[in-house]
């Protein structure tokens, strides 16, 4: 049984600059920083960078929930991301968008009014 999104993790190869773009993107320090792995705590869930594999936008894919996905593209965007999809109504009220960080990764975002937290676990 699948229980939701609990890590993802991106292929860079520079770490020490994706660790500082992640840090300005998620307004934090990383709570795990080797030179193997740096891990963010984001609501619950883990986002990790290793500096192996090869950055590619056709890898899996994660969207990370946001409140308003307008403004949150715009920073995204501010911070040297590359438009990939813009913000799409996907039905349901459900809205998603898509950059590309500066390291070759897809970055997905979405907007989902029916997410519950309590079903977080």
């Amino acid at each position: 049984m699948i229980l939701g999104l609990r890590t993802v993790i991106y292929p860079v190869k520079q770490l020490a600059e994706a660790r500082d773009w992640y840090a300005l993107l998620l307004n934090q320090a990383p709570y795990f920083d080797q030179p193997f792995y740096v891990g963010f705590s984001v609501g619950g869930f883990e986002l990790g960078l290793v500096p192996e594999g090869t950055p590619s936008l056709e890898g899996s894919r994660a969207l990370w929930g946001v409140d308003d996905i307008e403004s949150e593209l715009a920073r995204l965007l501010g911070l040297g991301a590359i438009l990939e999809e813009p913000v799409t109504d996907v039905g349901e009220g459900i809205l998603t968008a898509a950059v590309r960080d500066p390291f070759g990764n897809l970055f997905g975002l979405i907007h989902n009014p029916h997410f519950r937290q309590a079903d977080v676990r």
